[in-house]
């Protein structure tokens, strides 16, 4: 959803205005799965060439809560110290209640809004703990749901506002940074109206590149049936093997929206792609969004109607690195350089990661080891920040740094950041940190610096921002 203030919005940043009716580009994509006809179908076996990297298939007992080793509760109506109503001027109050989160013992689960006697609306907003979805280097990502919006049309409908969207992770802990860190909106729908928009929010806020805010966007009509009475798969391919790079938008396999990165600016491209990203699945009631349709909640707008979401499903394609490093100059600072495509290193290990789809990560990381990554191409606009996927199971008051040093492995370092454990050698957080500014192409060093003698860290990869 867009945020329509400066804050990145609610994520969701400001979908909840007109959004712009922009041509499809026309770029061929693998079609995505066509909607199971029943209602507590299972997610579909990934096509060959493809790995599943998350599933949540909602199954469980009716009445229960979703799975909190998959997903968190968005709670209030605002992140804390995020703009007020999730920043798109929604009015409902988010819980962790089941009444309004539960799965239904169906296979599905529900997300509805409700209103009490006073008039007060409460609903669900859920996002996934995992923040790392991206494709790898010259690979790709798809991300769908398989979901049927609330039941509801005509004035009954009025100021609904069902979403399955992305946010990009440097807005976790944030709340500062949209619309720069990205957004992708895979299913919006407001009024009860059969319609899907798909939708990338990026750049400055308000108008910039993007657009904003109202992004670069497109909808259609739900195929067969209608988006209310029927489930349909909502769909998003991330295409890192073709250049210009693509975000594909499919509703039951067909694309009706496309954007590459010769739509806006490299350093805007950079920034909203230069991460992961994580998944939110929410009922909103009223905002700027439905405003732009005929208006928000009144008193002929009936609660308890759900959205309805048989499963969640990521998928991924292509290796994503391995250990034969790419030629010297010719590493790109804003994609994921693989930790195991190293030139030279010392003291580190190479193991299988059950991050992201599988690969490898570097470990037994601890004090003096590093790692070379030679011709690291900046380019001509200064990179600011660092990012790196790491994970770590060292023991109790066991720490150090994870350090960027350009040219030489004794070169002061540009920037650094922190570790401790993260509750496990493959428990993977992606963490940023601010470095000088860097252009040109550089020889980049990951040097390793604790106060103990013992490993601290393990890397899966790491990349550059602005």
């Amino acid at each position: 959803m867009r945020d329509t203030s400066v804050t990145p919005h609610r994520p969701r940043p400001l979908r909840r205005v007109l959004v712009a009716a922009f041509a499809t580009l026309g770029l061929a994509a693998a079609a995505a799965t066509v909607s199971a006809p029943s209602a507590d179908a299972s997610a579909p076996t990934p096509p060959s060439g493809w790995s599943q990297v998350f599933l949540d298939d909602f199954n469980g007992t009716a009445g229960t809560g979703v799975s909190t080793s998959n997903w968190q509760y968005d709670l209030g109506t605002s992140y804390p110290g995020g703009a007020a109503n999730w920043g798109t001027g929604e009015v409902e109050t988010m819980t962790n209640s089941t009444n309004n989160v539960s799965l239904d013992g169906s296979g599905n689960l529900r997300i509805t809004p409700l209103r009490d006697s006073a008039g007060r609306w409460t609903s669900g907003r859920i996002e996934t703990n995992r923040t790392d979805f991206q494709p790898p280097a010259g690979g790709k990502l798809r991300v769908e749901a398989r979901i049927q919006m609330p039941n509801v049309t005509g004035v009954a409908a009025e100021g609904y506002w069902p979403a399955f969207w992305m946010l990009g992770a440097p807005y976790r802990g944030n709340y500062q940074n949209w619309p720069g860190v990205g957004e992708l909106d895979i299913m919006e729908n407001v009024q009860g109206l059969n319609k899907v928009w798909a939708t990338l929010h990026c750049g400055t806020n308000p108008g910039g590149p993007c657009n904003e805010t109202t992004g670069i966007g497109n909808s259609t009509a739900c195929p067969g049936s209608t988006c209310q009475s029927g489930f349909h798969t909502y769909s998003m391919e991330w295409d890192r093997s073709v250049s210009p790079e693509a975000l594909r938008f499919y509703v039951d396999g067909v694309n009706y929206h496309t954007v590459t990165a010769s739509q806006v600016d490299a350093t805007t491209w950079a920034n909203a792609t230069n991460h992961g990203y994580f998944i939110i699945l929410n009922v909103a009631m009223g905002g700027g969004f439905p405003d732009a349709f005929g208006g928000g909640l009144d008193g002929d707008t009936q609660p308890g109607h759900p959205m309805l979401v048989d499963y969640v499903q990521v998928l991924q394609s292509g290796s994503g690195g391995g250990t034969t490093p790419p030629p010297t100059g010719n590493r790109d600072a804003y994609s994921p350089i693989q930790a195991e495509s190293y030139d030279s290193q010392s003291g580190s290990t190479t193991e299988t990661t059950t991050d992201t789809g599988g690969g490898q990560n570097i470990g037994s990381l601890a004090n003096g080891d590093w790692a070379l990554y030679k011709g690291v191409k900046f380019g001509s606009t200064a990179a600011t920040q660092f990012y790196a996927r790491v994970a770590s199971g060292a023991g109790a008051n066991v720490s150090g740094l994870v350090e960027v040093r350009l040219d030489s492995r004794t070169a002061t370092p540009v920037g650094s950041f922190a570790l401790a454990n993260t509750g496990g050698w493959q428990s993977w957080r992606t963490v940023p940190a601010n470095i000088s500014s860097v252009t040109g192409t550089h020889d980049v060093y990951l040097t390793f610096t604790s106060g103990q003698s013992a490993d601290f860290v393990n890397v899966n990869w790491f990349d550059f921002g602005h």
